[in-house]
């Protein structure tokens, strides 16, 4: 017979099938749990799973179990009520003890309504693009904006005392000695032998003369050997610098919305997955990633998340103050030769009608020529307005890094998100 033994050692999540099949199983009340977390959280708090809580009656499931089998004869002590054959009426359910999963009160021990657990941040990225074909995107940057960057670029025998190479300058003067030193020794070397030979001759055959110069010329040999210097100004070496172009790794990503009365609390919460969309985007291309929230009514103003999202005011729209904002906060704290900069715009179409046209000037003359990227949704099922429109005629100007799409409703979100950048990427490849 032949036996097959696992001696493999038991790894890091070896549970982790069994999890995913649990996943599946619950996906529809887990979607919905991180659909309220997703409201709940930043556009940058991606960094953390989350914790689910799943109703235990959801969860609940046949249980099997073995009898004791067999004909059995029990005596019950203190039974004054019943007899063999008489049948036991079953509990009702309410009151004592309350097992797990029960719904009844109790007033012993401590009830468990939810089945707790905690996703990683992958499963929580899964759920949030659960059933969205978002595109294979390509680890590198859309565009890589070159800076220059001081590297070292070798040694040189001249520099600035802070740029010494203390070891390269000292293996250049354990070089230099040995190489001045090997001739001088061999010659030492030579007359101490000599000198040697001399002194065991017969002192009737030795010649005093003859040792008095070996002796002085060992003396001055040991002198030179003495007189080399540990190191010398020849020994030095430096390091080199030299300008080298480096892209950038850093990005900056414009948040615009219209926040007037015609933008709902739902048009809100479109924009907002949007936003994350595009923002997840970016953190895969970019060491760094920075926000800033733009909202506008009549008038402009940079804000923090919170009020982005959540503060609603009246009044009508002009679309130009964002822009002119956003160029304003480019040239003050994003120059475009040190960030990637990307806009990402969210309305509903409306605008004051002159304002269109002004909006148009702006893009084309300052804002497109300094932008990776600039993305408008608009959120409406109505047909377009006098911006959309002059918004096409940017596009038609600039078609590889100008887009526009219109969003009806959360189900579009994932489908224009893909459709904005498919055609970036594959260019990319």
């Amino acid at each position: 017979m032949t036996y097959f033994i696992d001696r493999r050692p038991n790894a890091k999540h070896k549970s982790a099938v069994n999890r995913q099949r649990f996943l599946e199983r619950y996906r529809k009340h887990i979607k919905r749990s991180v659909e309220e977390a997703v409201n709940r959280r930043s556009i940058t708090d991606m960094e953390r799973g989350e914790k689910i809580s799943i109703p235990t009656k959801d969860i609940s499931e046949p249980v099997f179990q073995h009898g004791p089998g067999g004909a059995r004869n029990i005596v019950s002590p203190g039974n004054k009520e019943f007899l063999e054959g008489d049948k036991i009426r079953r509990p009702s359910g309410q009151g004592g003890g309350g097992g797990a999963g029960e719904g009844g009160a109790s007033n012993q021990g401590e009830g468990n309504d939810e089945f707790a657990f905690t996703l990683s941040r992958e499963e929580f990225l899964e759920f949030v693009f659960d059933g969205l074909e978002l595109p294979h995107l390509q680890r590198k940057p859309l565009k890589s904006l070159e800076e220059i960057k001081m590297v070292r670029a070798g040694l040189a025998r001249d520099g600035v005392p802070s740029r010494i190479s203390i070891t390269r300058s000292m293996r250049e003067a354990y070089a230099r000695r040995i190489a001045m030193r090997a001739p001088i020794k061999r010659a030492l070397k030579e007359a101490q032998e000599a000198l040697a030979a001399e002194e065991r001759k017969d002192p009737v055959l030795r010649n005093p003369a003859r040792v008095g110069e070996l002796k002085a010329e060992i003396e001055r040999l040991e002198k030179r050997i003495d007189a080399i210097p540990f190191i010398d100004t020849y020994d030095l070496r430096y390091h080199q610098l030299a300008a080298q172009p480096q892209p950038s790794s850093q990005a900056v990503m414009f948040c615009v919305m219209d926040v007037s009365g015609s933008m709902t609390q739902n048009h809100k919460d479109i924009a907002k997955r949007f936003f994350l969309l595009l923002y997840l985007f970016l953190e895969k291309h970019y060491e760094k990633v920075e926000l800033v929230f733009v909202r506008h009514h009549t008038a402009a103003r940079e804000v923090n998340e919170e009020e982005f999202f959540y503060s609603r005011e009246t009044g009508g729209t002009i679309v130009s103050s964002a822009l002119n904002l956003v160029n304003k906060i480019i040239e003050k704290r994003y120059p475009s030769g040190q960030w990637n900069l990307y806009v990402a715009q969210a309305s509903d179409g409306d605008n004051w009608d002159d304002d269109s046209n002004i909006c148009r000037d702006l893009l084309v003359k300052q804002l497109m020529p300094q932008l990776q990227y600039y993305a408008y949704v608009e959120i409406t099922p109505h047909d377009h307005q006098s911006l959309w429109h002059e918004y096409e005629a940017v596009a038609a100007q600039f078609p590889e890094r100008f887009a526009m799409r219109q969003i009806v409703d959360a189900g579009d979100i994932y489908p224009v998100f893909r459709e904005l950048f498919k055609r970036r990427m594959s260019q990319e490849r």
